[in-house]
């Protein structure tokens, strides 16, 4: 079934925007994914979490067969997460009221208005 003129104009729409949206590209094409550390402190969290659970059924101490589990599952974790580069964050300026400058662009409660009202006018047309 083919797609209708509406529905080729929004998906040709959404393809642009996720071609310009920088985290998106920046997460696909980041070329270190994961830390080489990370992923040894990982396997030897597994592995030594393994060899826990495995003692705990032995000697059936369940604590030590959930420890070890607990240890297998931050292992994992570790192992799959990539490493946070620390950037310095820009100090929030605060207006009189106390609160928060919204963000250029009037925040994201804003951009949702917009895109609200942006879908209605195309449907009323």
């Amino acid at each position: 079934m083919p797609l209708s003129e509406y529905e080729q104009r929004v998906l040709s729409q959404m393809e642009q925007q996720l071609r310009s949206d920088p985290r998106l590209v920046s997460t696909f094409t980041s070329e270190q994914r994961y830390s080489g550390r990370r992923l040894a402190l990982g396997t030897l969290a597994v592995l030594a979490g393994l060899a826990m659970l495995v003692g705990g059924v032995a000697a059936s101490l369940v604590w030590l067969g959930v420890l070890g589990f607990v240890a297998m599952l931050g292992g994992v974790m570790l192992a799959i997460s990539k490493p946070r580069h620390a950037a310095p964050k820009a100090p929030v300026s605060r207006p009189r009221g106390g609160r928060p400058a919204a963000p250029r662009g009037g925040g994201f409660m804003h951009r949702l208005e917009e895109r609200w009202d942006r879908r209605r006018d195309e449907r009323g047309r």
